[in-house]
């Protein structure tokens, strides 16, 4: 088989061999290193036997992707604890996620856990890191896995789910898991692991199945390490979304709507200039705004495929003995726009940009502030186009994603999410698609990860991850690349031979909704907005009754600028003052004095600073519409 390494250099290597002894081969220095493989932009397990020509990168503890690795390996020995201190305890499944790791866990009758449960099992965890047990991977049978995983109901379930014959587990000392890895190689590598949250969870999340305990946890290569993430924790919650959205006017909830946010002044004045730079920017980049109905007949939802793939999310009702359903996607409506008029090859690609709201039930216990909720507004817009124009449109979008994520200080990766079991479509179709996205990453020079399965029913998918402040990622925008939906509406255009083709479709979205994306924001800069987006940026102070005719005047040119004040001319001491609008986070704070009125100036403070500054009338609004017309992130 032919290799491709990092350097970009190619070696021939014999097939069938793991990733270590090809590591081994290369440098012995690597091979101690190498706790996985990166094959063709996905990680496996430096155990695995690899039998075809492909890119080939070894991973070491300072890769990222490994953390998922030695998270995944402490998932077992958890499990491997549970089953040494609760007995007959049912295992069904425990991956990484993207902090961290959960096991999913039915525990025996009478078994009741608590979180003053965890020291116990941490105290057993560790036993097992010292033990330093190797992890070792095992090819079997369905029938011997039967046999070895007879008293686990929910694994001899899943070994019956798979398909194929051959199955891939994993021991370590006396316990052995159905797993397919990737894994470090003992477990004496989890050395910095704390439990840290209980939920409860159903078997494959159905709730007709069984009801399990969910055990979270993380773990490090080291204690250090564990303590930092312990400290941005603790961080994280000083800069909740819910707090800061109470504390700053910007939104609330109520048992009236649960999960469906009621937007108050001060947020809608946020809200306010996200959508306004958004209609810019899609006016600026060709999109013609459309809006669609929020309710429309099930016969729509049928065409689309929603009705048969997502009518348990759903709310629906009847209307003169016809079912309708409230939209939770957009994409049907702007179809429908499309399909108003006829098209020539020379209008694409078509552009129709929304800010759509959509309702989708959600469980209660999911619900989660702004983060998780039942009635949003998608950032949506759908680009109708013909094959050819597919590399440059994505192109185009990548461009315009990286300057909206710049904009606000959100460094991010990108996934390409490929083709799931439950699909529309051709699979060649499909794999025609998974290629385009691929080339135009590629011939833009940026790199992704393989997200294998979590495409959308109707074609794969970019997904853009990004990181907060805070380190956490966050899921938001989409481009998805669609060849189902418009054959299923008959969409279709006359080409440059006069004859019916049908288009393709690019779904995409780049906050993904505004109001997780705005939930992300508040945490993001802990409700201390850049100047361009804090809902209100100047509060002008006059210190006395003198100085209050010119401070008035100065607020009321500070507005015919479009900039966002509030004067304060209350009874309070100007040190309570100070202290009030610092709590509010308001960007300036102006103190209108004797000597400014004498000098014509005003004299600000930033917040977070100490320092006073004084400047001209002139100056000041010169520096702070320099400010906001640059959004600029550090004042």
């Amino acid at each position: 088989m032919l290799l491709t390494l990092k350097d970009g250099s190619k070696k021939e290597f014999q097939n069938g061999l793991n990733g270590l002894e090809i590591a081994s081969s290369l440098a012995p220095s690597l091979a101690k290193k190498c706790l996985g493989i990166r094959f063709n932009g996905e990680v496996i397990d430096y155990r695995e036997p690899i039998n075809e020509d492909g890119v080939f990168e070894i991973l070491t503890k300072e890769d990222p992707e490994i953390l998922h690795t030695l998270n995944h390996t402490c998932a077992h020995i958890m499990a491997q604890a549970v089953l040494r201190l609760y007995p007959g305890a049912q295992l069904a499944f425990g991956p990484s996620i993207e902090e961290g790791f959960y096991y999913d866990i039915k525990f025996p009758e009478g078994v009741v856990l608590s979180d003053k449960d965890f020291p116990k099992i941490e105290k057993e965890m560790h036993k097992i890191v010292d033990a330093n047990y190797p992890l070792v991977r095992e090819d079997i049978s369905k029938e011997e896995g039967k046999e070895l995983f007879k008293d686990q109901k929910f694994k001899s379930i899943h070994i019956d789910e798979l398909e194929g014959e051959a199955l891939t587990i994993y021991r370590q000392g006396e316990f052995a898991d159905l797993c397919k890895g990737p894994h470090v190689p003992s477990t004496s590598y989890c050395k910095g692991f704390k439990l840290t949250a209980l939920s409860g969870a159903y078997f494959h999340g159905d709730k007709n199945n069984d009801q399990l305990t969910r055990i979270y946890g993380v773990c490090f290569f080291s204690n250090q390490e564990l303590e930092d993430y312990l400290k941005i924790l603790e961080e994280r919650k000083q800069s909740d979304h819910k707090r800061l959205g109470r504390e700053l006017g910007l939104f609330m909830l109520s048992d009236y709507g649960p999960g469906m946010p009621f937007w108050l002044p001060n947020g809608i004045l946020l809200r306010e200039q996200l959508e306004n730079w958004w209609i810019k920017l899609h006016k600026q980049n060709g999109y013609l705004r459309i809006d669609t109905p929020i309710m429309l007949n099930k016969e729509l939802w049928e065409t689309s495929g929603h009705w048969g793939h997502y009518k348990e999310n759903m709310y629906i009702t009847k209307i003169e003995e016809e079912e309708f359903a409230i939209k939770p996607m957009n994409c049907p409506g702007a179809i429908t726009v499309y399909n108003n008029d006829q098209h020539s090859y020379k209008e694409l690609p078509l552009r129709y940009a929304e800010l759509g709201h959509v309702h989708r039930y959600e469980a209660s216990g999911a619900l989660n502030g702004l983060f998780r909720v039942r009635s949003f507004t998608q950032d949506d817009a759908h680009t109708l186009l013909r094959e050819s124009q597919i590399g440059e449109e994505v192109s185009k979008l990548l461009a315009l994603y990286d300057k909206v994520y710049s904009t606000f200080g959100l460094p991010y990766h990108i996934e390409l999410s490929t083709m799931p079991e439950d699909h529309v479509g051709e699979v060649e179709t499909w794999q025609h698609a998974e290629s385009e996205l691929i080339k135009a990453l590629d011939e833009n020079g940026i790199p992704y990860k393989i997200n294998p399965g979590d495409g959308a029913f109707y074609g794969p998918k970019l997904d853009f991850k990004l990181r907060d402040s805070l380190g956490r990622i966050w899921q938001c925008g989409t481009i998805q690349l669609d060849y189902q939906l418009p054959g299923r509406f008959n969409c279709v255009y006359t080409d440059e031979n006069n004859e019916k083709k049908t288009p393709i479709m690019i779904h995409r979205a780049i906050f993904g909704s505004i109001e997780r994306f705005t939930g992300i924001l508040i945490e993001h800069f802990k409700g201390a907005f850049p100047t361009w987006l804090a809902p209100h940026q100047v509060v002008v102070i006059p210190v006395n009754d003198e100085c209050k005719e010119y401070a008035k005047k100065y607020q009321e040119e500070l507005e015919e600028r479009d900039i966002r004040v509030i004067y304060d001319d209350s009874d309070e001491k100007l040190g309570k003052k100070f202290r009030n609008w610092t709590v509010k986070k308001i960007p300036y704070i102006l103190v209108i004095g004797s000597k400014e009125v004498e000098t014509n100036s005003v004299t600000y403070r930033l917040y977070g600073k100490q320092e006073q500054i004084n400047v001209s009338k002139d100056d000041f609004i010169s520096l702070i519409s320099e400010d906001i017309a640059k959004k600029k992130l550090v004042r």
